[in-house]
């Protein structure tokens, strides 16, 4: 069983490992996206660097290998339950390890050096394959800031904390797993940690709106 367990939680970090972002730019504009702007690989350095297209392309596959992780996870680990450390897991933990992972991967990918996104929309994609009504609203709540703020970093931040107020009312109201619980906790802490720098910057107003070209770094 803790072999399973593994498997998923590895798998989970190699798929979300993976870096359209950084493949969709060198295909379009022959460049690495680390280069410009944010130095990041998500779609919204993509849109600034490569194009609207190459952005939506790579946003649908960034939310994709997080619903995917978490999918696959749960495959793996099937309806076996077992104890590590003394704790029963079973394929909700899974689940939850397996996406957790791959927000990991998204942020530190093996494949390109550990230098990614911001693991948003992976974020999203795993929360659309556990609970979709809370995605689509939390996704809601992103484009929502975002259009108005035209701060997509604003947007995100108020987006992954929203996840975590109504996984927490969905838990004790109306009987969710825990696990969910923990996947948007730890997800949303990990993305806000690594909006330190937007934070600062929109504390400052000098945080790049959505819009505006990626110079080089």
């Amino acid at each position: 069983m803790i072999y399973r367990f593994i498997l998923a939680t590895a798998l989970g970090y190699l798929l979300g490992s993976i870096p359209f972002g950084f493949m969709a730019t060198r295909r379009t504009k022959g460049v690495d996206v680390r280069n410009y702007g944010s130095g990041k690989t998500g779609a919204t350095n993509v849109i600034r660097t490569g194009g609207v297209l190459a952005g939506i392309i790579v946003l649908a596959c960034d939310l994709a290998k997080g619903a995917l992780a978490i999918f696959l996870g749960g495959l793996i680990m099937g309806d076996v339950v077992g104890s590590i450390g003394g704790m029963e897991v079973d394929r909700q933990d899974a689940q939850m390890a397996s996406g957790i992972a791959a927000i990991i991967g998204h942020i530190w990918p093996v494949y390109i050096g550990f230098r990614g996104g911001r693991g948003v929309a992976t974020f999203m994609g795993g929360l659309l394959f556990l609970h979709w009504p809370t995605a689509l609203i939390c996704g809601g709540i992103i484009l929502g800031m975002t259009f108005i703020t035209r701060y997509f970093s604003l947007g995100s931040l108020i987006g992954a904390l929203s996840s975590v107020v109504a996984m927490i009312l969905l838990v004790l109201l109306w009987s969710q797993p825990v696990e969910y619980l923990i996947y948007v906790a730890v997800g949303a802490a990990i993305i806000l940690e690594q909006h330190r720098d937007n934070i600062k910057r929109l504390k400052e107003g000098t945080e790049r709106k959505v819009g505006e070209k990626a110079g080089l770094r």
